[in-house]
């Protein structure tokens, strides 16, 4: 054989072979076999391992200046915004939770103004806890009622975290 043709011959199996690799199909590479779902825990406690999606909502049908709006943001911490509530607008936020029976939120409004408040809590997008109130404007600050103007959501957001010891009451001396 001549040079000419052995070096076409070489290079027709160089485009041959590259091209060939193309379209043969590759090796897929199986997916690994999907976690089993989370077993129930027997005492009917939720699953430590397993976090829930929190979503708070928060919305004002009226004057509602100065909002503050409290919320868990973790299993032991809560956390606060100072969000602009105008009729038509929403607050919303998301967090993760151990327990969503934990989730809780409060918006409050600077008196004198007054509103309809809204609020909910989602856990994995379902509606866990909502709440509607109207707060009425008043000229004083009600003495009676220190959480006028003030609306719960939810789990309480005071209460204290689980290995908190509470404190011991004073021992008081015997009377004579």
């Amino acid at each position: 054989m001549r040079s000419t043709k052995r070096r076409w011959l070489r290079i027709v199996a160089a485009v041959a072979l590259a091209a060939g690799s193309q379209l043969t199909a590759a090796t897929a590479l199986a997916d690994p076999e999907p976690a089993p779902p989370p077993t129930p825990v027997a005492n009917g406690d939720p699953d430590p391992n397993l976090l829930h999606n929190i979503t708070y909502r928060a919305s004002a049908t009226g004057t509602s200046r100065g909002a503050v709006v409290a919320y868990k943001i973790d299993d032991n911490n809560v956390n606060s915004d100072q969000p602009t509530l105008l009729p038509g607008m929403t607050f919303e936020v998301n967090t993760v939770l151990h327990d969503p029976k934990k989730a809780g939120m409060e918006i409050s409004i600077q008196w004198p103004y007054g509103s309809n408040l809204h609020c909910e809590i989602l856990a994995d997008d379902q509606i866990i806890a909502q709440a509607d109130q109207f707060i009425a404007p008043r000229l004083f600050r009600p003495k009676d009622d220190p959480l006028y103007g003030t609306i719960q959501c939810g789990a309480p957001l005071d209460t204290p975290a689980p290995n908190a010891t509470p404190t011991p009451a004073p021992v008081s001396a015997p009377a004579t």
